[in-house]
């Protein structure tokens, strides 16, 4: 032992300290401890060191940490070190950062109160536990009542769930959950909505039992227990409460921040209800009894809405309307009671002021009077022996009494409705077990503890103490059975606790004494319990300051009791003289709470059934007086203890199953955990004690198995037996040195507390170092290996260094020897070049000086000379200028506002370019702008050229006169001597040369300037046209901008659509599986209630008899399908007995049908009668209006017709004689050729045929317009008689639109009239006889036969009659279009109408018998009032008019009809026999080969021409239909006959029976068939629906059946394969569409039967193969497993593998290929078979935190991959199976990847896009390293994951849908099997049946 210390506590070993804030503190050691040591060194986790001193004598040691990988285990026995510490971190790291509210401890489910609603309570949660371990699944409520349903079905043995805890820690929602499970899981046997009516208690006891406190908004203030009964099958029949301790004081007094009970506040949220008028009831604050708290209002509660659920349930519970309003008017008196104010009258009396309102209110609703109950509040009655008194009492007694009569009052109340509910809730069927749930009040200790707190812990103590015996009990039975030594544990013994409050002379002995003393008081008793017990009782003290309180030491805590009111709460006295007022009362319902129970009536009427024998009620039943006096007397201490008696032995009879419920903080934080506080409660609950007894002995086993998987790391190779059990034994002989420390059972092996930490430390140690080992040779391995290419590396370099530096080297000395040469070279050239250079410069020097010279003197003799010239011409130039740039500069202010004002223009033009559209109009404009432009600067151009020309001119002309100058100065000069002479003329001469340099200076500078301004405007020009070019640029980047952004967002227009339509698409099809499914689904409800209603049929049929029924026929035209007036076949007829009375009350309906069919009949007629009178009525004064202007229009017309009359004679007349004339030429052309003048091919035979050619299209063209005219002439007689002899009325509507046609026509006639009437139409006749003379002539003259265009204009006349007629025609066929279009509307109504009819026949289908007629009947009802209100809403007049009209319509439609009906049927018979007669004669006649002469005998060929005459049709008689159905279906067997048969079989018989019943136009035989062929598969389907193969079998031929009937239906559409021969074969007489939808039906059914059957075949196989089972061995080791592993309630049945998954699967196939199932089907079977696959293995991995481990992870994609190759060999991959595997593959991979980063975030959330955020925090958080090498997954992290999937939009819903089938189609799908060719086996039996 000191070695195995020395071994823990070494440095860095983690230990638990005590700590007075956390209670509990983490620490590391810093130093080995060794034995002797005095003071442990430690630093805690916030790195502050400390030193922990240790005691030498005890040697008391800190606990030790469990190792990480055991931290958050489901159950805390898996724990290796059971302590304080231990549970209390394990608890918190569930609660805290894995959000999980549930922990196993060993029996007991430790519930933690989240204060919040979390998604774990739905009904795939119920699913996903229901017939589950407890084991297997996470802690759970629902795991614990599975647990005690299962145990009471196996070992037939009642069971309890005590759920206990303190308020607010959440345990009336357990026990609800508890009792919501049982009422999901098993259904209700005999009685309809039992498990509402269970439910629906829980609303009605929480409003009248549980109140708001400071700990809890819901706090139930009585504990209960409530029975649940189940028959033999398990089933729920009823349920049974008990009630206790009532915490009657709340009515009469709240603390601060508490509230009364719930119902109070209900009423007074509802008083605003008429129904609620009468009891004079406002607000809570009104009341004194409701507002003491001072906060009425539940954040999140609406108190009227919580009435109107507990109303709900009153009526749910058979509690009505007048009973419920008896008890709101007594809860209504009560609040009025708590208002009646007393006054004092002197120190000893009080009295209550007369005409108080709110007493009076009260004697109003009680039926008491006012003066009895005012006397008797203010008064008391005293007896003595002899005589009676009657004593006035004080304000104070007197307002306690009031309180004690409200408390009376609601107490009895309280009761009564407990037993209402109880009664409500019994059931007439024997209860054969229950289940009994105890929500009761968990141990409290408060400051000031009383009465209440007593007896809560007195009932907590005996509970404890049941809990110390079930535990020890259990561990006995578990060393027991695995035959280990038993070794008794010590445990902590309550019973001398219980014997000091319930012995004899105990506390309630001594309180019961007092309580009978005529004075005895609280002191007193006080003294009593201090004499008894303070001596001679160690668990009884009293406190150092008090002599009126007492101290009990509990098994939770030592608590402290106040002595003030046990007295008073124990004897709860009441005033007999105010109950006796109460009694003698007038509201039977307050008189009935009074009496004894044996009295007490039923709200609903009924007496109490037997099973009140059974149950236990609060009061005990024995020793009950009939005096109601007595009972009031009777202690609450004593009827307290006595019912804890009888729940103690009920509980004791029972297996109990314990719910702790613990509340984390004080606050109601959700997910807050006070440390301090759950230890509290942990203690109190017993947890701990728990956890101490299971530390006591071995609290950790393995399997053997288990411990040869965890630790055989820790074993060498030749340790290892085949024999697991030896090997393991020899093993831990050698781990463990102390025997002691473990024991070998039968299966198990038992360790000590701490020897599961030791042996993981072993194997993590032996890990560790052998991953050092691996990470060393690694590493070596690693470096070595980069040593190696680094030494590679660095020769390479080397190599390619040195030679990289040789080539260098050359290189350099190459460019030397160069670079030598070239500077030779250059040094030469320089120095020549330099040479040259300064010879030339001398040279050009030279010449330039000379020139210089030159130019100065010619400049200035030119200067001198031409002074006078020069001043002429620039004076006379200067003026043009001056002239020219004021033009120019006029022209220039011009151009200066027009560019201002096109700026202008541009700014709005580059405003309105911005619009794409408008750039786009104006761009070509601006093109043309532009070149425009560019034309004024070419202008421009030109006229500098100009100018510049004229510069040059200029110039030249400056030049010439220069020249002249200089020989007027060699004039001068000759004249020299002349000036010399003349001095005068020097001076005035050289004045004037300098006034001409002036002008010259002047001239110069005005050019310059001149010079200037045309740099300037070139310069401006430029500028503006470079300013011109960078706007065009500008405009054409926007405009290809613009271009780029309608590009960019039409293509994005075009991608939004795409995908918009891509979603729209994809939300159709979703849309359209949804319908299916929801179809589908109906189905499926309907074929449930039709078994359900068919098994109360049964039972209503066994439990009556009936007399023996004679045999009669049946006349009913309904199908077995529940829908189809069909006739019943034989099959049916020979039914059992039973049928008879649904054929009487058949018969019954039909009788009760006809006389109301009847009675509508008459009001129809009546109705008609009286329309048809207003019509009349109408039509006469129509008629009487008309016939004036009839009578005019005859005049006017009469004239025309005699006129046409006769025009049409003279055509006839006309037309005859052309026939004739045309006849005669004929002849005399027939003479001409036989003569040979007219030969054919002369000239004139060709021009006479082709005037002849000409003539004939005249005639032809005359005579349509005669048959026009003629057709035109007697539709106006018949027209005009008509309206003369128009006898019957027709509707105003009608006439209107005949008038309009007769109207177009005849001015359509007057029309032709006219132009027949215009002069060039008038002198036809003429020139056709002319024509004709021509003609018969001997010799006629064709060129004269055309001249003056005679033929033109008769052809002409003849065209525009003929357009005139066209057109009259076109008129016509559109009004005959216009009444065909309305003949077509007529017609597409009544086809919809006819697709209503068959909805509305489909719908019956899913009807029984009884209500179809109904239906039906009240079907047209509604459609025909629905038609006249709408006519009648819209126009009354025309409603009637318009109604006889459809009704006249119809009628004649359906006579059409019906005419149609019987010639295409007479036709079809003809064409048969016709047919038949083409087939006889062809059979008949004898082929002849060409060579083959008639001489020679023709030998006989053997063909089997027999088999030709086969039509594919069985004939059989009506009798022998019986015989075929129960051959071909109800006798058939998938397994023995059915074999070997060709696939569809039997499908391929029917229909070929059903042929020949459409070939003989047999209707009756052929719905008897199809009756009798769905009833049959229906039946066998019943029968056999567990059996895959026989489900399987009938749903291919229900689909091979379905095809045939589409296949020879006869649509184009089902048609195309089908091959010529058997398109005749297809039904000629019957369609069968209706039928169709009935078989499509049937076949969905029997798919949704056949998943069910596949279902419960892979159910028990999912989890043990996809998860428990390892594919690939040694990768998960197994963890600790607690006890909950080792208790559960069902043994492993056997070990399903993946193998046994595919083996099951490949069976599944074979089975459907085998019986022909459709390839399309095969597939969606496929499917759905992986999804149940997928969503189980799912639901289970979100359920289970052992399966939540990376090398779980890495089993399930195996398996997953298994299951993707097995669908590549069936070549089914593209079915859509591998998709519903997605997000179990998801999760497999979500277990296998990183977790660390935020990067890993992101790549989860984009990964697991199959699966929600709840799942995917889900696994997060119940992630669970199976090595201590795996980390866990940061809460940061979890919280980072949330955040990011924050938006998505998906369902909250945690678990997948296991129930969900995808909706199934039935793809065409045609057989190339020809009927005729197939054979009938023997082994069918159906020998009646003949080939046709």
């Amino acid at each position: 032992m000191n070695q195995e210390l020395d071994f823990m506590f070494i440095k860095y070993a983690r230990v638990w300290i005590p700590d007075d804030e956390e209670v509990w503190r983490s620490a590391e050691l810093t130093k080995d401890y060794r034995q002797g040591d005095g003071v442990l060194q430690l630093q805690l986790e916030d790195g502050k060191d400390l030193e922990f001193k240790l005691d030498p004598k005890t040697n008391n040691l800190p606990h030790l940490r469990n190792p990480d990988i055991l931290v958050g285990e489901n159950d805390l026995t898996a724990l290796s070190y059971l302590h304080e510490p231990a549970v209390l971190h394990n608890l918190k790291v569930r609660f805290i950062d894995s959000k999980l509210i549930y922990t196993y401890c060993g029996i007991v489910l430790v519930a933690i109160n989240p204060y919040e609603t979390l998604p774990i309570y739905g009904a795939d949660i119920i699913n996903a536990y229901s017939g589950q371990n407890m084991g297997d699944m996470d802690p759970h409520i629902f795991a614990v009542a599975e647990e005690a349903y299962k145990q009471m079905a196996r070992d037939e043995r009642n069971q309890s769930i005590i759920v206990s805890g303190e308020s607010g820690a959440g345990k009336t929602v357990s026990a609800k959950y508890a009792m919501r499970y049982f009422a999901t899981v098993s259904g209700s046997a005999s009685e309809a909505n039992v498990e509402e009516k269970v439910l629906a208690s829980n609303p009605i006891m929480e409003s009248i039992g549980n109140a708001k406190t400071t700990r809890n908004d819901n706090s139930s203030r009585f504990g209960k227990y409530i029975e649940i009964g189940f028959d033999k099958k398990y089933h729920i029949i009823g349920a049974n409460m008990r009630t206790y301790l009532l915490e009657k004081s709340r009515v009469v007094f709240q603390a601060d921040e508490e509230r009364n009970y719930h119902i109070f506040y209900q009423l007074c949220a509802s008083a605003h209800l008429p129904e609620f008028k009468a009891l004079k009831l406002g607000k809570a604050n009104d009341f004194h009894y409701t507002k003491q708290g001072r906060n009425p209002v539940i954040d999140g509660v609406d108190d009227a809405k919580e009435m109107s659920t507990t109303r709900n349930a009153f009526i749910l519970l058979g509690i009505n309307e007048s009973y419920q309003m008896g008890l709101f008017q007594i809860l209504a008196s009560i609040l009025h009671l708590g208002n009646v104010d007393v006054k004092d009258r002197d120190s000893d009396s009080s009295i209550i002021p007369p005409n108080n309102g709110h007493l009076s209110v009260f004697c109003e609703l009680m039926g008491v009077t006012y003066q009895d109950m005012s006397h008797w509040l203010c008064h008391k009655k005293l007896k003595t022996a002899t005589e009676t008194y009657i004593k006035p009492i004080p304000k104070l007694q007197a307002i306690n009494a009031r309180d004690a009569l409200a408390k009376h009052i609601y107490a009895k109340l309280f009761n009564w409705i407990v037993d209402h509910v109880n009664k409500a809730l019994h059931s007439t069927v024997k209860q054969h077990s229950f289940i009994g749930v105890l929500d009761i009040y968990g141990f409290e200790t408060f400051e000031i503890n009383s009465f209440e707190q007593f007896c809560i812990n007195y009932a907590n103590e005996k509970l404890q103490q049941q809990f110390n015996m079930h535990v020890f009990k259990l561990e006995q039975e578990e060393y027991m059975k695995e035959q280990i030594p038993w070794t008794l544990i010590d445990f902590y013994d309550n019973q001398p606790c219980i014997n000091l409050i319930e012995a004899k002379m105990g506390i309630l002995d001594l309180l019961d004494e007092e309580c009978k003393m005529p004075k005895g008081s609280d002191d007193s008793w006080a003294q009593k319990l201090y004499n008894t017990h303070l001596k001679t009782c160690a668990l009884f003290e009293k406190p150092r300051m008090s002599n009126k309180a007492f101290i009990i030491q509990h098994f939770a805590d030592k608590v402290e009791y106040q002595c003030d009111g046990f007295l008073e709460k124990n004897k709860d006295t009441v005033n007999e003289e105010q109950i006796n007022v109460l009694k003698a009362s007038k509201f039977d319902l307050l008189v009935e709470l009074f009496h004894d129970e044996e009295k007490a009536t039923s709200p609903t009427g009924a007496a109490p059934g037997p099973g009140g024998r059974t149950r236990l009620s609060v009061k005990p039943d024995k020793g009950k007086s009939s005096q109601a006096s007595k009972e009031h007397k009777k202690t609450v201490g004593l009827q307290f203890r006595n019912s804890l008696q009888l729940l103690m032995e009920t509980l004791n009879a029972t297996t109990p199953h314990y719910v702790r419920c613990i509340k984390p903080n004080d606050y109601k934080h959700a997910f807050t955990f006070d440390p301090k506080r759950a230890v509290q409660q942990l203690r109190a609950c017993g947890v701990l004690e728990t956890i101490r007894i299971s530390a006591a002995g071995f609290p950790s086993r393995w399997t053997y198995q288990e411990f040869f998987s965890r630790y055989r790391v820790l074993m060498k190779q030749k340790d290892v037996l085949t024999d697991k059990k030896m090997t393991c034994k020899n093993v831990l002989e050698k781990l463990v040195q102390d025997p002691d420390k473990y024991q070998f059972g039968k299966t198990k092996i038992f360790f000590r507390a701490g020897q599961v930490a030791y042996l993981e430390k072993l194997r993590a140690d032996k890990l560790r170092a052998a991953c050092i080992r691996i990470q060393k040779t690694i590493r070596c391995w690693l470096a070595r290996k980069k040593y190696l290419r680094m030494k590679h590396a660095a020769t390479t370099i080397q190599r390619f260094v040195r030679g990289y530096q040789a080539r260098c080297l050359a290189k350099f000395l190459r460019r030397t020897r160069a670079a030598i040469i070239i500077q030779k070279y250059q040094r030469m050239y320089i120095q020549k070049t330099c040479y040259k250079r300064k010879q030339a410069a001398a040279l050009a020097m030279q010449c330039i000086l000379r020139a210089y010279m030159a130019r100065q003197l010619y400049k200035a003799l030119l200067r001198e000379h031409k002074a006078v010239i020069i001043q002429k011409m620039v004076r006379g130039w200067l003026a043009r200028q001056w002239f020219k740039r004021s033009l120019k500069a006029i022209v220039y202010l011009q151009c200066c506002i027009r560019r201002m004002r096109a700026k202008r223009e541009l700014k709005k033009l580059k405003i309105e370019a911005r619009s794409v559209e408008h750039f786009k109009k104006l761009n070509i404009g601006m093109e043309n702008k532009i070149m425009q432009l560019q034309r004024r600067i070419d202008d421009q151009n030109k006229e500098n050229r100009s100018m510049s020309e004229r510069l040059n001119t200029l110039e030249t002309s400056h030049a010439v006169e220069s020249e002249r100058m200089r020989a007027e100065v060699t004039r001068l000069r000759g004249a020299e001597e002349d000036a010399k002479n003349n001095a005068n003329k020097v001076t005035s001469l050289l004045e004037e040369l300098e006034r001409l340099r002036k002008d010259l200076q002047n001239t110069q500078k005005e050019k310059k300037a001149i010079e200037d301004w045309a740099q300037t405007y070139q310069d401006e020009m430029e500028k503006m046209i470079s300013e011109l070019k960078e706007q065009n640029q500008l405009l054409k980047t926007e405009k290809n901008n613009l271009n780029q952004l309608i590009q960019e967002q039409s293509q994005q227009w075009t991608d939004k659509m795409q995908r918009a339509l891509k979603e729209e698409t994809q939300q159709l099809e979703n849309d359209l599986n949804e319908e299916r499914s929801r179809y589908q689904n109906l189905l499926t409800e309907h074929l449930r209630l039709e078994e359900k209603y068919d098994d109360l049929k049964e039972e209503i049929t066994l439990a009556v008899n009936v007399p023996k029924p004679g045999h009669r026929r049946t006349d009913s035209t309904h199908s077995s399908n529940e829908s189809e007036c069909t006739y019943n076949s034989e099959f049916a007829e020979s039914e059992e007995g039973s049928r008879v009375g649904e054929d009487v009350s058949k018969s019954i309906l039909d009788m009760s049908l006809f006389l109301k069919l009847q009675k509508r009949v008459s009001e129809l007629e009546q109705e008609k009668q009286s329309l048809q009178n207003e019509l009349d009525r109408r039509e006469e004064q129509f008629q009487r209006a008309r016939a004036r202007d009839d009578e005019e229009h005859k005049k006017a017309r009469g004239a025309e017709l005699e006129y046409e009359s006769l025009k049409r004679q003279e055509l006839e007349s006309e037309n005859k004689k052309l026939k004739h004339d045309l006849n005669q030429m004929r002849q005399s052309l027939r003479g001409s050729v036989e003569a040979g003048s007219g030969a054919p091919g002369s000239p004139a035979y060709t021009v006479l045929l082709d005037q002849l050619n000409a003539s004939n299209e005249e005639l032809e063209v005359r005579k349509e317009e005669v048959l026009i005219l003629r057709s035109q002439l007697v539709s106006q007689k018949e027209a005009m008689q008509h309206k003369t002899t128009m006898t019957e009325p027709l509707p105003y509507i009608e006439d209107v639109q005949k008038l309009t046609d007769a109207k177009e026509i005849s001015q359509a006639y007057m029309g032709l009239k006219d132009t027949n009437r215009s002069p060039r139409f008038t002198r036809r006749p003429t020139e056709v006889n002319e024509l004709m003379s021509r003609l018969r002539s001997p010799f006629p003259d064709y060129h004269k036969l055309n001249e003056d265009g005679e033929l033109w204009l008769v052809y002409e006349g003849l065209k525009e009659t003929n357009r005139l007629l066209e057109s009259q025609l076109q008129a016509q066929r559109r009004s005959h279009d216009n009444e065909v279009e309305v003949l077509r509307g007529e017609l597409h109504s009544l086809k919809e109408e006819n697709n209503r009819q068959q909805q509305l026949l489909a719908q019956n289908l899913q009807l029984p018998p009884e209500a179809r007629i109904e239906a039906s009947l009240q079907h047209e009802i509604t459609r025909l009032t629905n038609e006249n209100l709408e006519l009648h809403s819209d126009d009354p007049k025309e409603y009637k008019a318009y109604r006889i009209s459809m009704l006249r319509r119809m009628v004649d439609l359906m006579e059409q009809l019906e005419k149609q009906d019987k010639t295409v049927r007479k036709l079809k018979k003809q064409l048969k026999v016709f047919a038949k007669k083409i087939n006889d004669l062809e059979g008949g006649q004898m082929d002849v080969s060409p060579g083959q002469t008639a001489d020679e005998p023709v030998h006989p060929v053997n063909i089997p021409r027999r088999e030709k005459d086969f039509q594919g049709m069985l004939e059989y008689k009506k009798e022998d239909e019986l015989k075929l159905v129960k051959n071909i279906i109800l006798e058939l067997k998938p397994r023995g006959v059915a074999v070997n048969l060709i696939p569809g079989l039997p499908a391929y018989i029917l229909f070929m029976c059903l042929r020949h019943a459409d070939y003989i136009n047999d209707d009756q035989k052929v719905r008897s068939l199809l009756t009798s062929v769905i009833n049959s598969i229906k039946k066998i389907l019943k029968k056999r629906g567990d059996d895959f193969e026989t489900v399987s079998f009938w749903l291919a031929n229900t689909c091979r059946f379905l095809h045939c009937l589409k296949q020879y239906s006869g649509d184009e559409q089902f048609m195309k394969h089908n091959s010529p021969k058997q398109n005749e074969h297809c039904l000629s007489n019957f369609d069968l569409a209706e039928y169709r939808q009935v078989l499509s039906d049937l076949a969905i059914q029997i798919y949704q039967q056949l998943i069910k059957c596949m279902e419960n075949i892979l159910q028990p196989m999912i989890v043990s193969g996809m998860l428990e089972h390892e594919t690939i061995q040694g990768v998960s080791g197994v963890k600790p497993t607690g006890l909950r592993k080792r208790t559960s309630s069902i043994a492993d049945e056997g070990t399903y593998t993946l193998d046994s998954i595919i083996r099951q699967l490949n069976t599944f196939h074979s089975i459907m290929c085998h019986h022909g199932t459709d390839p399309e089907l095969i597939k969606q079977v496929v499917k759905q078979q992986f999804y149940i696959i997928g969503a189980v293995t799912l639901n289970n991995l979100l359920l289970r935190k052992d399966m939540c481990s990376w090398s779980k992870g890495m089993q399930i994609r195996y398996n997953v991959s298994q299951l993707e190759e097995w669908l590549r060999d069936k070549n089914l991959m593209t079915c859509g199976a591998k998709e519903t595997l997605e997000p179990l593959i998801q999760a497999a991979q979500l277990l296998q990847v990183k977790k660390k980063t935020d990067e890993d975030a992101e790549a989860i959330c984009s990964m697991c896009n199959a699966l929600s955020t709840a799942q995917i925090v889900k696994v997060l958080n119940l992630y669970t390293p199976v090595n201590a090498f795996e980390e866990r997954v940061s809460v940061l992290f979890i919280r980072t994951i949330q955040t990011r999937l924050r938006d998505r939009k998906e369902s909250p819903q945690l678990l997948m849908d296991t129930k969900l089938i995808y909706p199934v189609t039935f793809p065409f799908n045609p057989s190339s099997l020809a009927l005729e060719t197939i054979q009938i086996p023997s082994s069918l039996n159906l020998a009646f049946l003949t080939r046709v």
